[in-house]
């Protein structure tokens, strides 16, 4: 999954995001964040949540405090923008401190009380890396489904083609066509890098990111969030005079790899899959292990793995419940049983996966896992990069969240190995 620093966020320990908010919750929002930079912490979680405040005590807030200290002096907090997504209303406030600038995002629920905020990295430029050659391909905008129409780019070879071609689709949460994580833009850097190779490339905002208000409803699956969705593109893909039809690949990040065998499966012509990080656990193991790793207070993690006992526990019966782990109980449902590496093996069709060894998110647990249940697929390829984290940005050390708030690229090696792959 798509990696998010949440700072506080009761949506998540709660199981999901609240109600409608009432009146002015940009106010509330600026409210508590004039108290959070005051240092004045009790008034800072006054509009909190029940389950806010018990996770978050007077102690705890200082902690922030300082962590806020070491971003320097404030210089300007410019006006806020608010979304109503489902029953909540998104507050987001761009602070510009002398070291960094800072978005604060708040979820307030429908009594203009807190249930979650994020402290995000502003906008970071993002400039194409080294291996893309812009004279080698041009763009057009395409859009993918009739009912949740979702306006993409298609990038494609200089030449007469066809050319074989490749559908991305994205790791979990609201994600734009570049797949954008703070300063680095991984799918943009995909499709500049194999289309200077050769290949036509399709990607497309995603459901969740064009469609924040349908998608946070009972009954949202991830059949909506990826599999729909990355079929059609495929059709769209299939229809463009430069590209070779029965040359059409899949390339899936995070969850985009762990539903990419449910997805070749639904498509029945797909070519090939390729799984960048792709995760053969549950995404609620994933969930516990990543809050564990990120070293979140005791209670949390407590809580999370609470939640994903329930997750486990679901039955049909209880479609109606309240979301849990911040997704409806549906999704959950529409997941139950699924072993992405099971089906994958009953595959005919190429199999690439690639692993970032510094993968905190995805580990490589479950690399060795797919490489275990792909032991006699002879058309399975598995490669994992020492250097390389869940973006597939080189680092060193251990790899951590702050990590991501720096501007890279996609590891030229990644881009090799996928053009040389679909090229075979």
């Amino acid at each position: 999954m798509s990696f998010r620093v949440v700072v506080l966020s009761s949506a998540l320990l709660a199981g999901g995001l609240l109600a409608q908010p009432a009146a002015d919750p940009a106010s509330v929002a600026r409210k508590s964040l004039d108290a959070m930079l005051a240092a004045k912490y009790s008034d800072a979680s006054q509009a909190f949540t029940p389950d806010m405040k018990t996770a978050y005590p007077e102690a705890s807030m200082g902690g922030l405090g300082a962590r806020i200290k070491s971003f320097g002096a404030l210089q300007k907090i410019d006006d806020p923008t608010v979304q109503k997504i489902g029953p909540n209303t998104i507050v987001v406030l761009p602070a510009h401190f002398a070291n960094e600038n800072i978005n604060f995002r708040y979820i307030v629920n429908q009594n203009g009380q807190i249930a979650g905020m994020f402290l995000l990295p502003g906008a970071i430029a993002w400039h194409s890396p080294a291996y893309s050659k812009p004279g080698a391909f041009t763009e057009r905008a395409v859009t993918v489904g009739t009912d949740w129409k979702l306006p993409g780019t298609l990038t494609v070879p200089a030449g007469a083609g066809p050319f074989p071609g490749v559908v991305l689709v994205q790791d979990s949460g609201p994600h734009d066509r570049d797949e954008t994580v703070y300063g680095n833009k991984v799918f943009r850097d995909l499709a500049e890098g194999l289309s200077s190779r050769g290949i036509v490339v399709l990607r497309y905002d995603n459901r969740r990111k064009v469609y924040p208000a349908r998608t946070d409803t009972s009954g949202f699956t991830v059949e909506q969030e990826a599999v729909d969705d990355a079929v059609q593109a495929a059709a769209v893909l299939r229809q463009q005079k430069e590209v070779a039809p029965k040359r059409v690949y899949l390339v899936g990040h995070g969850l985009g790899g762990y539903v990419a065998p449910r997805i070749a499966v639904k498509d029945g012509k797909l070519a090939g899959i390729v799984l960048l990080a792709a995760n053969v656990r549950p995404l609620e193991d994933l969930m516990v292990q990543e809050a564990v790793t990120l070293g979140l207070p005791a209670n949390q993690v407590t809580m999370i793995k609470a939640a994903a006992a329930k997750v486990k526990g679901l039955e049909q019966q209880d479609s109606d419940a309240p979301p849990i782990l911040g997704r409806q109980v549906s999704y959950w449902l529409d997941l139950k049983g699924y072993d992405p590496s099971a089906d994958a093996a009953k595959l005919s069709i190429p199999i690439l996966i690639l692993q970032g060894e510094r993968d905190f998110q995805v580990p490589m647990q479950d690399f060795a896992m797919w490489k275990t249940a792909l032991a006699s697929h002879k058309n399975a390829t598995l490669k994992s990069f020492p250097a390389l984290n869940h973006i597939f940005v080189a680092g060193e050390g251990k790899s951590t969240a702050a990590e991501y708030q720096k501007a890279g690229h996609v590891d030229p090696q990644v881009i090799q190995e996928i053009a040389a792959w679909v090229g075979k």
